[in-house]
């Protein structure tokens, strides 16, 4: 990371986001390189389809609540009748147990779902912490004002100068490496999985890492 990073204004600690000037979402993605398609990962399975069905059992088709490994979609998954599908499965998009999907709400989560879905989260940034760890190494300010460092949990003025000038000397390796090196921050792969929570629950967050609208 270069050591000419824009530095954000010092006159706001942790600005809020709705008083924030520019309208576009954070740039966050990455390129997927891997020449994988999506990868969803199972909230609920429903072999009788949804509890509010009333089509006779014979037409009901198995569903499934799911999150996008990648891009932190919730969706709804129509599952082939005889496909092999439980809790925390990864499916393929293309795969042969899925026949169709469709984006829906964190309202529209099944109540088992909703419960699942921190512990889901917690088990993708394990399987995937050079990528969590890397919002660390690459958030970048949004506006003069405003770092997207600052749209996470917790994090402030204080905090923010100190990541952005530990990751100027060397990148972090892993969240014990940033909890080490960071004073004050505790458990930084929760503060990420805590905003991945809210910008599930919230509809109008005007900046997005995780849960981008396209």
């Amino acid at each position: 990371m270069s050591g000419s990073e824009p530095e954000p204004d010092s006159g706001s600690g942790h600005e809020s986001e709705s008083e924030a000037g520019a309208t576009e979402n954070a740039p966050t993605d990455e390129e997927d390189t891997t020449g994988e398609g999506p990868v969803f990962v199972v909230l609920d399975f429903l072999p009788q389809g949804r509890p509010d069905d009333r089509q006779h059992n014979a037409e009901k088709v198995p569903l499934a609540h799911a999150i996008g490994e990648e891009n932190f979609r919730l969706v709804e998954l129509t599952i082939a009748q005889d496909a092999d599908v439980s809790f925390g499965d990864r499916l393929e998009a293309d795969g042969a147990a899925i026949e169709r999907s469709s984006e829906i709400t964190y309202e529209n989560l099944t109540s088992t779902a909703e419960s699942e879905l921190e512990y889901v989260l917690e088990e993708i940034a394990d399987r995937e912490e050079r990528r969590f760890v890397d919002i660390y190494n690459d958030a970048q300010p949004i506006t003069l004002r405003l770092h997207q460092l600052n749209l996470l949990p917790g994090i402030g003025k204080k905090l923010r100068n100190t990541i952005l000038d530990e990751r100027k000397r060397s990148p972090f390796e892993s969240f014990a490496d940033v909890e080490e090196r960071v004073a004050g921050l505790h458990d930084p792969q929760q503060v990420l999985i805590d905003r991945v929570l809210e910008e599930l629950r919230e509809d109008d967050l005007k900046y997005r890492m995780f849960a981008r609208e396209e």
